[in-house]
């Protein structure tokens, strides 16, 4: 099926489920809009996440998507269910494919979700733990300091780990084997994550089991793009182009990316 698959995030986060989406599926063209300019969507309220949300579908509607793909945590959480219901096209979030992957990696069952405040707050992880696994004990913790560092493309140096070890000393006195990243910024933060929860700690992203329900769902519905010259991704940024363009070509390692702006009311 010759149409791309739409991607939106909050920000820059998104970026790691369309890496995954690039590499297990290299023939499909990806339209990706990151909403910089209002991100992050963790401290603010549904309503104002459900409009943004709507906002993004509906400019990539526009742009004739086959698939949407809700790259943000804190969006899925608030939007999935309506934009599943009335849109045109299948749409897929991130969180139940990241509380499978907790599910299948932890042997205690006793998983930690690092979310924003908005996805801690609405439960979804606990939600959709529990659908899959109720003896399961979930440690919720709200990192609200954590997409600011990525969007300003300091999450490298040591600010950004003492900022993180600093966020994560709450887990010190908790038990547990398995962390998800219940949100899509912060698998750019990992190392120093998993360097504050220890090496016996698997620390897991969603952006993998996105991108495997991402492909199974084109296969099943017989909606792969087919082969024929690969098409380059698109990428729109509602803030600085400049930055966003930087964090694109070093985290997706492209080159001369093709970043736009686009803006909303």
């Amino acid at each position: 099926m010759k149409a791309p698959i739409g991607v939106i995030d909050s920000g820059v986060g998104g970026l790691t489920v369309a890496k995954e989406i690039m590499r297990h599926l290299p023939n499909e063209e990806i339209i990706y809009i990151g909403d910089t300019a209002r991100c992050p969507y963790g401290p603010r309220s549904s309503e104002e996440v459900r409009k943004f949300t709507w906002q993004l579908a509906t400019a990539l509607a526009k742009m004739n998507i086959k698939m949407l793909v809700i790259a943000c945590n804190t969006a899925t959480a608030v939007a999935l269910n309506s934009l599943s219901k009335k849109m045109p096209f299948p749409v897929i979030g991130v969180i139940f494919p990241g509380a499978r992957a907790a599910i299948k990696a932890t042997k205690k069952n006793e998983i930690v979700v690092l979310g924003t405040s908005g996805t801690i707050k609405s439960g979804a992880y606990e939600e959709a733990i529990a659908a899959l696994n109720t003896s399961s004990k979930v440690i919720p913790l709200a990192c609200p300091t954590f997409v600011p560092l990525v969007e300003s493309n300091e999450y490298e140096g040591e600010f950004a780990r003492n900022m993180v070890m600093e966020t994560l000393l709450p887990l010190k006195k908790e038990q547990f084997d398995t962390v998800i990243l219940g949100c899509t910024h912060y698998p750019l933060l990992q190392k120093h994550i998993e360097e504050a929860v220890g090496p016996h700690v698997k620390v897991l992203s969603s952006a993998e089991e996105t991108a495997q329900d991402v492909n199974e769902y084109l296969d099943y519905h017989h909606m792969h793009h087919p082969i024929e010259e690969k098409k380059t991704p698109v990428f729109y940024t509602t803030g600085s182009v400049p930055i966003f363009k930087t964090i694109v070509e070093k985290w997706l390692e492209l080159q001369n990316a093709d970043v736009r702006t686009i803006s909303f009311k």
